[in-house]
């Protein structure tokens, strides 16, 4: 497996990344805070895991829920624009981007313009049936729109048969064979989930992900501190957003107990 620009991203092995959930956004259902007051909670949120130990961030509109499908609106891409860059004055840690729902060229051009170095996308090859509704692959657009944007230095990690969707439709593709064609399709890492937020990967799954995989495999869902070492051999990196918020819900603030039990969990681990 060749992972050496993946290592260039991410020179710590086996690297936790930990996920920060933007509040709601305006113009979103749920909003209710102002741009400003957002960025601060985002900030915040980052120097609890950077003094903690954490060794990557990924920001995500989580909160904006129900999610659009595919295509977010201008002020969704300026408020988390201005959000990532306030986020990125403060932390000289690996960070990156998820715009919910497959908002990938979004994500990509917030990452350019806050110099961030890595997005997670969904829907990359294969498409499925998500909670948005029919999600279609768009590997092809989304790698052309990077080369247009001259943003080939940010990787783009890609989810497989993702949480929270139906695969029926390509039941018949295995999830070796799906990691393939992401391969083909020159994604630069393949991420794994169970099938609901902060549910744990099948662990057969992953290891025979692993296994066939010519790319750096992520865990993306149900990592803890207690789980960490069923999945260490079989990943080379972790995303992390429920597990060290308090009580474990994502919904709520980070608690650095927590951000430090994954921590000394992970430095056991590699001793």
């Amino acid at each position: 497996m060749d992972t050496s620009k993946f290592s260039k991203l991410f020179p710590q092995p086996k690297s936790l990344i930990g996920m920060i959930h933007v509040q709601a956004l305006p113009g979103t259902p749920r909003n209710y805070l102002s741009i400003h007051e957002i960025a601060i909670q985002a900030v915040n949120e980052a120097q609890v895991l950077v003094q903690n130990g954490m060794q990557a961030i990924m920001l995500e509109n989580m909160h904006d829920r129900p999610y659009l499908n595919r295509q977010v609106g201008p002020e969704i891409i300026s408020a988390l624009t201005r959000v990532a860059t306030e986020v990125r004055a403060v932390c000289d840690l690996p960070l990156g981007i998820q715009i919910l729902a497959g908002a990938n060229q979004a994500a990509l051009s917030v990452a350019q313009a806050a110099e961030l170095q890595f997005i997670r996308a969904e829907g990359f090859v294969f498409g499925h049936m998500a909670d948005e509704g029919l999600l279609q692959s768009d590997a092809g657009e989304l790698l052309r729109f990077r080369k247009m944007i001259g943003a080939e230095h940010i990787q783009i990690f890609t989810d497989i048969k993702k949480k929270h969707s139906s695969h029926a439709m390509t039941s018949d593709v295995s999830l070796e064979d799906t990691v393939e064609a992401a391969e083909f399709f020159l994604s630069d890492g393949v991420i794994i989930t169970g099938t609901h937020t902060g549910k744990p990967v099948i662990q057969e799954e992953l290891s025979a992900v692993y296994s066939a995989a010519n790319l750096p495999v992520l865990v993306g869902s149900g990592v803890t501190a207690e789980g960490l070492a069923k999945t260490w051999d079989h990943a080379d990196a972790f995303i992390v957003g429920s597990y060290f918020k308090l009580d474990g819900n994502w919904k709520n603030d980070p608690d650095p107990a927590r951000v430090q039990s994954l921590v000394n969990a992970r430095e056991v681990l590699l001793s």
